[in-house]
């Protein structure tokens, strides 16, 4: 086996207190994602935007890397081949575990984007609504994070990487949300083996090889130390 693509959702984080879109309580439940996850949402109320991520980013900053974000960049590091990590995450869990290669196909709280030149900064811990862009001057800052109904981030090269991979894994991941649903049926379709790590079978659950139930943070260092022979 020489190459395994991973791809990690909401659920890797949940155990590292950061919630899921779905679940009840935290910073999701209080807003409707048409409000603080789509370009109209912020035209309507940049505010409100700007605010829920300004709390989001903070949160995230607190938050530490759990045992399943630390035994994939040990995955990463020990390896005898090429591990391609993609995230639908926007927290930097995997950077703060010492994953060297992350591709975040939604974005990153940490990130600002200019509306106006596309021109891209590390954020402040608090952004406001018309703060301007370093490179063109537009006040036209927003998070560097993909709303629904934008293009997620390096999709060509995420399905070249599918069309290369031995292995896929999907781990914490809802199977509910496009384009990354059809990452499985992706990688299958190359000849690629499927394995799926939940705490229960996603939407696209049916698709993969194998499904291992239970929190990430056991099911992943295991499959990790399997993968590494320890």
């Amino acid at each position: 086996m020489k190459k395994i693509v991973i791809l990690t959702g909401a659920g890797i984080s949940a155990e590292s207190g950061l919630g899921t879109f779905r679940a009840e309580g935290g910073l999701w439940a209080e807003h409707r994602i048409e409000d603080v996850a789509t370009p109209e949402g912020f035209a309507r109320d940049p505010r409100l935007v700007v605010d829920f991520y300004n709390a989001r980013r903070a949160q995230a900053a607190e938050a530490a890397p759990n045992a399943a974000h630390l035994a994939l960049a040990k995955l990463e590091e020990a390896f005898d081949g090429e591990v391609v990590l993609v995230t639908q995450n926007v927290d930097d869990l995997h950077e703060k575990a010492g994953m060297k290669r992350v591709m975040h196909m939604h974005g990153a709280l940490n990130g600002a984007l200019c509306g106006a030149c596309d021109h891209r900064w590390p954020a402040p811990m608090v952004m406001a609504p018309g703060d301007t862009c370093p490179g063109c001057e537009a006040p036209a800052a927003r998070p560097d994070i993909v709303w629904f109904g934008e293009m997620p981030y390096d999709m060509e090269e995420i399905y070249d990487h599918l069309a290369q991979a031995d292995l896929f894994a999907g781990i914490g991941t809802s199977g509910n949300v496009y384009p990354a649903a059809g990452f499985v049926a992706e990688a299958r379709r190359s000849g690629a083996r499927t394995l799926e790590f939940n705490l229960e079978p996603s939407a696209v659950g049916s698709q993969f090889d194998n499904i291992r139930i239970g929190p990430a943070t056991q099911t992943v260092p295991a499959w990790v130390a399997e993968i590494l022979g320890s």
